[in-house]
Parts: structure tokens; C-alpha cells; sequence
């Protein structure tokens, strides 16, 4: 398969990539960079273990962020950087990709997102690496990968990271370089919180929604219609669930608390998924509204 892949040179690098220490002597590209000046590039990162709540977080945080200038960077990876870049692509944001190998299709890592390498560069992204094209990743391309993420972005996601995770990297270099720095919270039982745990300890800003993302960079969110006015358009039995929904529950929670029996409460759900107001994963439901 032929791609075309074109080399920039340091001074035709974005202005923040510039910026950096051990910048690197050049860069491949295959697709397009969004302009800087007119797009806000957010690093989406996480573990490549992740739980079903990271997974969740970082689908909701990115869709709630359709029509925003925001690119989504990522490294390519298995777990959470995949699901960032395919949820970018899923809400019609631009997603770059920075693997920690050469850009060559047989050489892309991993294998298994080469397909998703491809729909990047098709959907109007870019595919970058200061690799040679033909370069085979390795066990230490990949933190070294990791400065290029930091270094392009205006600000840098962590979603999951162990205390060990390579996620951690990418932050602590964003921290060097003077980036924001954003987390998702989660449970102190959870290793995969730990390290967004402890960086928003240490100053990192909480992100909860997709709203906490658009204020954090004085971008103007869409008119949203007040709940009552979204309430207005359900029936009685649709608002008893809706109300119960505002965090995911399970079934049985909702059973149990509607006010309703077990089989009107599942034809209700079933309307409610037919409207694209909940849906159900991991065993529980989410509103979507």
C-alpha cells in the first residue's frame, strides 16, 4: 500500500512543538495538521488497562465536545489512546495520531490499529512520527514518543494511569513544558485512579464533563434546553426514570425506585433507548441527555 508522507523540518514544526527541549530534527506526516491558531489540540492518554468507567468518561468527555475547535491527540495505543481517537472520529473531531513506530503500513504499531491509522488520515487527521518510515517500534520509542504528545498540545487529558503507567510520563512532561494538565477522578480503590488521583492533588484540574473541558478553554458551549424543557417532551413513567439517571444505574436500582413495576419500567426503557435519551453498557443505564 502506497502512502504519502511528507517531512517537516523544525521550522515549519507548530510554534508550541518549537518550544520544547530535544526537539525533534524532523517529522513525518501523512494527512493534514489542523491549524494551531484555530483548533486547540487536547491530548486524550491513558492506560492501555483500563476499566469500563475510563472507557465510558472518555467517550461522554469526548462527544460532549461535538462542534468544538478541538483535536484530539493520542498516541495509537492499545486501551485508552484507541478509544480516544475513535471516539474523536465518532463525533466529528479531528484526532491526530502519534505511534511510537515509523509510518509505513507494515510497520504501524500496533498492528491491530492499522485500520484505525487509516480512518485517522481518511476522516481529515494526520498520522505524525519523527521515526523513519520504515522503523519498527521498540520498548523505549514509545516514551519517546511521549514528548512529541505533550509538547504539540495546548493541554494533556489523563483518563487511567496506574502509578506506573506510561500515561504518567506524557503528564509529567506536559507539567515541564508549562501545559495544563487535566484529570478524571475516580475511586481511591481503583489502581487506575491513583495517578489521576494524585495529580489533581498536586494541582491538576478535575475535568467531570465535557462542560468542565469547554469552560477550561473559554470556548462557548451550545445552548442547551433546561431540564424542564427536556422533561416537557416525556411522559410521566419517561420522567420517574430520567430522574433516577443522574449517574448510571442499574436495572434493578431503577426497579426498585421508579415507582413503577419491573415490566412497565422495561417498556419504558426500551422508549427511552428508542428516543436516544439512555442506552446500556456494562450492565448499567446512562443518560445521554
Amino acid at each position: 500500500m502506497q502512502v504519502q508522507l511528507r517531512k517537516i523540518k523544525p521550522e515549519n514544526f507548530p510554534l508550541k512543538l518549537k518550544e520544547i527541549p530535544d526537539t525533534p530534527k524532523h517529522l513525518y506526516i501523512e494527512g493534514d495538521l489542523p491549524d494551531p491558531n484555530e483548533y486547540i489540540y487536547l491530548a486524550v492518554v491513558g492506560s492501555r488497562k483500563h476499566s469500563d468507567y475510563g472507557k465510558v468518561a472518555c467517550e461522554d468527555l469526548i462527544k460532549g465536545l461535538a462542534g468544538q475547535p478541538i483535536v484530539i491527540v493520542s498516541g495509537l495505543a492499545l486501551g485508552m489512546d484507541s478509544i480516544a481517537h475513535k471516539a474523536a472520529l465518532e463525533t466529528g473531531l479531528h484526532t491526530i495520531a502519534i505511534p511510537g513506530s515509523g509510518l509505513a503500513p507494515e510497520v504501524i504499531a500496533p498492528r491491530s490499529h492499522f485500520r484505525l491509522a487509516r480512518d485517522i488520515v481518511d476522516s481529515g487527521g494526520a498520522l505524525l512520527s519523527e521515526f523513519e518510515p520504515e522503523f519498527q517500534a521498540t520498548p523505549w520509542s514509545f516514551p519517546k514518543r511521549n514528548r512529541i504528545v505533550a509538547g504539540l498540545c495546548d493541554a494533556v487529558l489523563i483518563i487511567e494511569a496506574s502509578e506506573k503507567s506510561g500515561a504518567l510520563i506524557t503528564a509529567k512532561l506536559a507539567i515541564e513544558y508549562n501545559r495544563d494538565v487535566l484529570a478524571l477522578p475516580g475511586s481511591i480503590y481503583s489502581e487506575q485512579s491513583k495517578g489521576p488521583n494524585k495529580l489533581i492533588a498536586r494541582g491538576g484540574y478535575p475535568i467531570t464533563s465535557s462542560q468542565d473541558i469547554i469552560e477550561h478553554f473559554n470556548l462557548k458551549s451550545e445552548e442547551q434546553p433546561d431540564q424542564q424543557q427536556l422533561f416537557d417532551s416525556f411522559s410521566e413513567k419517561e420522567i420517574s426514570i430520567l430522574r433516577l439517571l443522574t449517574e448510571p444505574r442499574t436495572k434493578s436500582y431503577l426497579y426498585e425506585n421508579s415507582g413503577l413495576s419491573s415490566t412497565e419500567c422495561s417498556i419504558v426503557l426500551s422508549t427511552l433507548e428508542l428516543k436516544d435519551v439512555v442506552r446500556e453498557e456494562f450492565g448499567k443505564i446512562f443518560r445521554t441527555q
